[in-house]
């Protein structure tokens, strides 16, 4: 089943992608108030329909996370990156001022400290991976 979209549109989709010749079959689950906020708190979450949560969750059974999921972790991951991306270009920039004046600033400080809450942050994002 792909998921890929044949627009080239890089937002992520609610719906599953169409598939040649439709879907036949159609399953009716009925759930409680309490399961049905659940099952909207989860779907919410994952920026997914209920019936695609359904459908992914089962299908996906043996694996620990459903695509939309890994998709949600790797685009965490990837922002993760572009910020250590620009906490490097500000620890540059001040490796550069210090050699050059022989003057530690003060951003050095709060520049690695923020280098070290992002790398906590990508280590606690991987962590949320399962990796087979």
């Amino acid at each position: 089943m792909s998921q890929d979209n044949p627009t080239g549109r890089r937002e992520s989709r609610r719906r599953r992608a169409n598939v040649a010749g439709g879907r036949q079959h159609k399953h009716e689950v009925k759930v409680s108030p309490e399961e049905e906020g659940f099952l909207l708190r989860l779907a919410a979450e994952q920026h997914v329909t209920v019936s695609r949560l359904l459908v992914e969750s089962a299908l996906m059974s043996g694996a620990a996370e459903t695509p939309t999921e890994r998709k949600n972790a790797i685009a965490t991951l990837f922002g993760l990156h572009r910020l250590l991306a620009s906490i490097s270009n500000n620890v540059n920039q001040i490796a550069r001022a210090t050699n050059a004046t022989g003057e530690v600033h003060t951003e050095l400080r709060a520049t690695l400290d923020a280098t070290r809450r992002t790398a906590e942050r990508i280590d606690r994002a991987i962590d949320g991976l399962s990796l087979p």
